[in-house]
């Protein structure tokens, strides 16, 4: 949001957040009281609650992130993956259509450059053996509940273009990190736990490939896909960077030691093994040549320069978390 509002000086933003577990208007604290920004509370799930928002806001352009997206929870509760992911989605997009459109094919008069952009993952294209690429035109394979339900809201969304010529876009990330990432993630776990003095968990073998794209990349990518692409057409955003698990958790470990040392030892220690998770992809990695080519995209950390920036915001939060615990 704080890059959307600077990038975008022309634009008012209208963000609409159930605030579920993993919502936190303390990340948003910088666009607080920002007068091209506003924040409604509220389900994407809740159609009357959606056509309000159009209407009062007259509605030009949606950029749907709204997800369910953890995995773990999605092997627990798969439901509640349906509901926002699928049905929320459904929600979206159809009144998005009918709020711009008279009829399949036809805007109303005004809205001509109407665009609905949907943000979705890497997940949906299942997992890749030792080598390869995903590309726009790899074919959908879910493997858990999470991307089963993204695979059927991207879905959604393609048919809304086919269907009614909505101004649609979908995009396919690989693998977010950066400052404010929830703590259920996968570094930000790493990082919490080290510091805490807790075993690190690491699924399986820790040899699971994922490609790692710095959260600010992402925006960036999303701005331009949103500016420039074209109506039907996805556009997969990959950093470039693949990891395992192992060299993740390594590369923390040895950066903590240097930032924030322990008294004795180092956080190597720290890691253990646990049971892997059900349905566990090997790897993910984003070809994303088609943005870059076709927009001037690219990556601008890598994950040595983007991991460092992620570890010095997490130290920094922490530091201020105890400080204000131990006034209180």
């Amino acid at each position: 949001m704080p890059y959307f509002l600077e990038a975008y000086p022309e634009l008012s933003l209208v963000n609409l957040d159930l605030l579920t577990y993993a919502g936190n208007l303390d990340n948003l604290e910088e666009v607080n009281g920002h007068e091209r920004y506003t924040f409604v509370h509220g389900d994407i799930c809740d159609r009357i609650l959606v056509e309000k928002i159009f209407e009062e806001h007259k509605i030009v352009g949606v950029i749907h992130f709204a997800a369910e997206s953890h995995v773990d929870n999605s092997i627990k509760n798969p439901g509640v993956f349906i509901e926002t992911n699928v049905k929320g989605t459904f929600t979206l997009v159809d009144v998005s259509y009918k709020c711009w459109m008279d009829k399949p094919f036809q805007y109303k008069p005004g809205y001509e450059g109407c665009r609905f952009l949907h943000v979705s993952t890497d997940e949906v294209y299942g997992s890749l053996g030792e080598t390869g690429l995903f590309t726009e035109e790899t074919p959908y394979a879910p493997n858990s509940p999470y991307s089963a339900s993204k695979a059927a809201s991207d879905m959604v969304v393609r048919s809304y273009h086919h269907t009614y010529g909505l101004n649609t876009l979908i995009t396919n990330c690989s693998n977010n990190y950066g400052p404010k990432q929830h703590d259920e993630k996968l570094i930000p776990t790493i990082i919490r736990k080290a510091l805490n003095g807790e075993n690190i968990p690491i699924y399986g073998d820790g040899k699971n490939i994922r490609d790692w794209l710095y959260v600010l990349d992402h925006c960036k990518g999303i701005a331009l896909a949103y500016d420039k692409g074209k109506a039907g057409e996805v556009y997969n955003i990959g950093g470039r960077n693949e990891r395992n698990n192992n060299y993740i958790a390594k590369v923390i470990c040895e950066l903590l030691d240097d930032l924030q040392p322990k008294a004795r030892g180092s956080y190597l220690d720290q890691i253990i093994f646990v049971e892997d998770r059900a349905g566990h992809d090997r790897r993910y990695a984003i070809d994303a040549n088609k943005l870059e080519e076709q927009m001037g995209w690219k990556a601008e950390e890598n994950f040595e320069t983007g991991i460092n920036k992620t570890i010095l915001w997490y130290i920094e939060i922490i530091k201020m978390s105890r400080l204000f615990n131990s006034i209180q």
